[in-house]
């Protein structure tokens, strides 16, 4: 990595955005790194693709302009990755099949490289009834938990850490017992209230 001065810059390029395919760096400098992103953005454009290369390339020559993180990581290479960092995610309906159908697109954004942020406050408070099912509701941090161990495992299959972000809003019966949930140790999830 030329374009570096500190060691610290080196491993956070090599371990996170330089290419590597089965152990090999194919990346072998940042310079390559800028060079494969900006082959890979040019190829969009209608004309001109070299001009347009070229172009991309001086814009983060020097760290001058600093894509994505996910842009840096996964434009140009033969990975399956989103090229966006973070999603807003869809409301999760209250009920089994929706939540756990929210939780599916989660895992499948996560495993191609992006963050997700929900909102839990449409999951009924703990011991509320779940009349549908006649059962007692565990509410919206029990969920919370197995985002976290869902966000926990992706981490477990490759480089990056799962990144979450959980939010309840400040009205929601169930706030004191997130605002507790927020002092344990949560692997992936930022725990935030919404206020009004």
């Amino acid at each position: 990595m030329k374009s570096s001065t500190t060691p610290i810059s080196e491993y956070i390029w090599e371990s996170k955005y330089c290419w590597r395919e089965n152990g090999q760096k194919l990346d072998k400098s940042i310079e390559q790194t800028w060079q494969r992103v900006a082959h890979a953005v040019a190829a969009i454009e209608p004309h001109s693709h070299d001009k347009w290369e070229q172009h991309f390339y001086q814009a983060l020559v020097g760290f001058k302009f600093i894509p994505g993180g996910r842009i840096l990581a996964g434009a140009g290479t033969d990975h399956r990755s989103t090229l966006f960092n973070c999603f807003v995610m869809g409301l999760i309906q209250d009920d089994m099949e929706h939540i756990f159908e929210a939780l599916k697109q989660a895992a499948l954004t996560m495993q191609a490289g992006g963050g997700v942020g929900y909102d839990f406050s449409t999951i009924r408070p703990k011991g509320s009834v779940a009349h549908s099912a006649g059962r007692i509701a565990s509410g919206p941090v029990s969920f919370m938990h197995i985002w976290d161990a869902m966000c926990a495992t992706m981490l477990s299959t490759g480089s990056r850490r799962g990144a979450m972000m959980a939010s309840l809003r400040c009205d929601h019966p169930d706030i004191e017992l997130f605002i507790n949930a927020k002092r344990q140790q949560v692997t992936c999830a930022i725990l935030i209230c919404l206020f009004r």
